[in-house]
């Protein structure tokens, strides 16, 4: 085992909207049956990486929940293994993690104690399927002190989002900036990083002894030149959710079926915790066109261009077109639901509408009561 790695899962997202009030942005539901977090995993597992470490502090009970056992990535059994550090109190140390360089300060231990020598550093919050060991590689021929995975946006693409990231003709990056108003490149960072165990050590000591917080504002940026940092082009799909739009359009690509083939017909898999559930009833009456419908869900209207997730009850006559519903929802008769994501346990009335537009995906949140004596 060459290299160890880490899962950025922590921050709180107000781009997100009501969406990250009660669930870690890592732990929104993708495509079905999946949460964010299982890509990242998965291409740790099948990169050969048997000793993981998620740092979560954020709404974190629904992510914990799902990362219970590391038997469904099939982490390191004997050695090795999945590892949750959430923020503890120490002697030393009571505050949150205050960004991300510190939550890797705060778990300094744990690097410390593991002797393999690199470590492959990535965010919880998006889609894609990579071997990291080809990243490995690519930094050990470059003599790289780090390198970034990086990606070419079409034109025209809001890269406020993300870094953005300038290379000379060798792959060195020249220019980092974090989060630029507006930029005229389009190469953006993806959050996926590679770094010899030990630099990272001393990198992370220092920016604590300097008060400093953030890994890429105060290690990648600050250090561009002194340091070598090289840009690893990715060129098959990447996206990241962390915005309502975005994660809207990220499912929607699930209904394409080369996106549906590349993520689960194609070695190697993508994989999640499994729930017991049976597969999906479909009653007389119920239509169902160009959707994917997960376990456990009873549909009785009509489904277009949308994506239901474990449990959802869809009602008589009901009309659901380009929507997103969550875990366990219970749409009552005669509804009509377009462009919009419908918020886990939901219980939506009978007789109700609600409209969105594709430039502006709504929200719903409906606590009614689902069962009146």
């Amino acid at each position: 085992m060459r290299a160890i790695g880490i899962v950025l899962a922590g921050g709180n997202n107000h781009r997100m909207r009501e969406l990250s009030n009660k669930r870690a942005v890592a732990a929104m539901p993708v495509a079905g049956s999946y949460r964010s977090i299982d890509f990242a995993l998965s291409n740790m597992s099948n990169s050969h990486i048997q000793r993981v470490a998620v740092l979560t502090q954020y709404n974190a009970r629904s992510l914990n929940e799902h990362l219970n056992s590391s038997k469904w990535w099939d982490f390191g059994r004997k050695q090795g293994g999945l590892y949750i550090f959430t923020p503890t109190i120490t002697a030393e140390n009571s505050s949150w993690y205050r960004g991300t360089a510190d939550s890797i300060y705060q778990n300094l231990d744990w690097l410390k104690k593991s002797h393999e020598p690199y470590v492959i550093i990535a965010s919880g919050d998006a889609v894609y399927k990579m071997d990291y060991n080809k990243v490995l590689e690519y930094h050990i021929e470059k003599k790289a002190d780090i390198t970034v995975v990086c990606k070419d946006m079409p034109m025209g693409t809001d890269v406020s989002r993300f870094g953005v990231v300038k290379t000379d003709e060798e792959g060195r990056i020249t220019e980092f900036e974090e989060k630029p108003v507006e930029s005229q490149i389009s190469t953006i960072s993806c959050g996926i990083y590679v770094i010899r165990r030990r630099q990272l050590i001393e990198l992370i000591e220092r920016c604590a002894a300097e008060d400093r917080v953030d890994f890429v504002r105060d290690i990648l940026v600050r250090y561009k030149n002194l340091k070598r940092i090289y840009a690893y082009k990715l060129d098959s799909y990447w996206s990241n959710i962390a915005s309502v739009d975005s994660y809207y359009k990220t499912n929607m690509d699930f209904l394409k079926p080369e996106v549906r083939n590349y993520f689960f017909k194609e070695y190697p898999d993508v994989y999640s915790k499994v729930d017991d559930l049976p597969p999906a009833k479909y009653n007389p009456g119920a239509l169902v066109k160009n959707s994917l419908i997960s376990s456990g869900s009873i549909i009785n209207g009509t489904v277009e261009n949308s994506i239901l997730f474990k449990k959802a009850y869809v009602g008589n006559n009901c009309v659901i077109k380009n929507s997103i519903i969550l875990n366990d929802v219970y749409i009552g008769d005669n509804t009509v639901i377009e462009n919009c994501i419908v918020e886990s346990r939901d219980t939506i009335r009978a007789n109700t509408t609600y409209i969105g537009t594709p430039d502006d995906i709504k929200i719903v949140i409906e606590k009614n009561e689902r069962y009146t004596l």
